[in-house]
């Protein structure tokens, strides 16, 4: 049993060597080159501008420079803004501070060019789909003929229907493709809000009277009584004494 199973590893191990010697000779016989050509650029940037209105542990709520608001919930640690040439984190953040997020976005367009070249001797061709080859390790392979593909003979170019059984050919396969590239740069920056107003310095007030004259007294019309203070009281007391006068004066002149 144990000498069954070292017979059937070892076995393994030799057709995986076999398998990995055959790649190796197949891609040593296709020969692959790839270059990339950039043929445009072009860069947007987009900055959006909003006011620090509320920090809740690492919940950010902004007043956007159109007036919307946007809350920016589980802001990362990792997250900094660019004040004063210092970095801030979330925690740092206070209402006020105006926030300057930028985004430049490049889209770069190129070409990728790739080159296969190949060599062999054709062991059968079946115009104007395929062609196999015996390479130069013996071994054949398939190759898919593309529209339009030419072959080197001697010199000379032909196309797949030129291609005959024992000819040694070289061909090379030319593939451009378009690719378009998309990078991003991302920039926050801030300002602190400005310090409030220093409170006003104590300066004199002048404070201006403006008298005006009292208005003149309207004439008192005349009383139509007399005051109460005008009483016949007193008249009638000199009357009476006056009477006692009178009478005493006559009584003495009787006596005489």
């Amino acid at each position: 049993m144990k000498l069954i199973t070292a017979k059937l590893v070892h076995r393994l191990l030799v057709t995986c060597g076999l398998c990995v010697l055959l790649a190796l000779s197949l891609n040593a016989q296709v020969q692959t080159q790839t270059d990339a050509t950039t043929t445009g650029k072009t860069t947007q940037v987009h900055v959006e501008r909003g006011e620090v209105v509320l920090v809740d542990g690492n919940d950010l709520v902004v007043k956007m420079e159109d007036g919307s608001i946007r809350h920016i919930p589980n802001v990362p640690e990792s997250a900094k803004v660019e004040v004063d040439g210092k970095e801030l984190g979330i925690h740092d953040l206070k209402p006020g501070m105006k926030l300057e997020h930028t985004v430049a976005t490049t889209s770069t367009e190129r070409t990728i060019t790739t080159v296969q070249s190949v060599t062999g001797k054709v062991w059968h061709v079946n115009p104007p789909l395929s062609v196999v080859l015996t390479l130069e390790n013996g071994t054949n392979q398939s190759f898919k003929i593309p529209k339009g593909q030419k072959f080197n003979v001697d010199g000379k170019t032909v196309d797949a229907w030129g291609l005959k059984k024992g000819m040694r050919i070289s061909a090379t396969k030319v593939v451009e493709e378009p690719q378009t590239v998309i990078e991003q740069e991302k920039k926050l920056t801030g300002k602190m809000p400005p310090p409030p107003p220093p409170p006003p310095a104590d300066t004199p007030m002048l404070i201006v009277l403006v008298m005006h004259p009292p208005n003149p007294a309207e004439p008192e019309p005349a009383p139509t009584e007399l005051p109460k203070t005008g009483s016949l009281l007193p008249m009638v007391g000199l009357l009476g004494i006056l009477c006692c006068g009178f009478s005493f004066g006559i009584r003495m002149l009787r006596w005489t």
